[in-house]
Formats: structure tokens, C-alpha cells, sequence
């Protein structure tokens, strides 16, 4: 499943995960003219897909996901650090787990 990202570990993936999130919102708020147009920028679209494509690929589908992308189309609520928020609340989930440090469960 993980083909692309043989050699992470699960913590090595949600640490990339967690930095490719924060990248993607800090890149949203540094450059808000050109994102501040909601589902209408094609920029903040095209970011937000390569996002949720990326981090599934890393850490695997999770629901958190679908809100994230979701409250990235609407403007103004776009600058909220959903992205950010998704992957740790997936991480949080994760380490509630007993034995996830051996193992990545790429959806609940």
C-alpha cells in the first residue's frame, strides 16, 4: 500500500505528513491574495488536492481528511489550518492505539 514510501517508518511518515500539512497552510495564509478566493482559486485547488493525495499515500485515507478539503473551499474559513488539524488528530488516534509504533492502520 505504502509502495511509494517504502523506507519511512510509520512516525517518519506521520512526522512528513504533519511538516507537508503545516507547509500547505502556511503557504495558504503567506499568500493569501492568491488563495483568498475559496473553491474559485484554481491555485488553492490544485494545492489542496496534491495535499490530500500526498498525505494519503503517506498515512492512508482517514475521514479526518473529507472536512479538511471540504473547509479549504469555502473562503475566508480556508485559513484555518485544516490540513494541519486533520493529521494531528489522525496521529492522536493513532497513538491511542497499543501497538502502532510497529504497525500504520491506514483507515478506521
Amino acid at each position: 500500500m505504502f509502495k511509494g514510501f517504502p523506507t519511512l517508518s510509520p512516525r517518519a511518515r506521520f512526522r512528513t505528513a504533519m511538516a507537508l500539512a503545516m507547509a500547505a497552510d502556511a503557504l495558504q495564509v503567506i499568500l493569501l491574495p492568491m488563495f483568498s478566493e475559496g473553491a474559485l482559486s484554481p491555485a488553492d485547488d490544485l494545492l489542496d488536492l496534491l495535499v490530500a493525495f500526498i498525505l494519503i499515500r503517506l498515512i492512508g485515507w482517514h475521514w479526518e481528511f473529507v472536512p479538511s478539503f471540504l473547509g479549504e473551499l469555502v473562503p475566508g474559513i480556508d485559513l484555518v489550518p485544516f490540513w494541519t488539524l486533520a493529521v494531528a488528530n489522525v496521529y492522536r488516534k493513532w497513538r491511542q492505539v497499543p501497538g502502532q509504533d510497529k504497525l500504520l492502520v491506514s483507515s478506521r
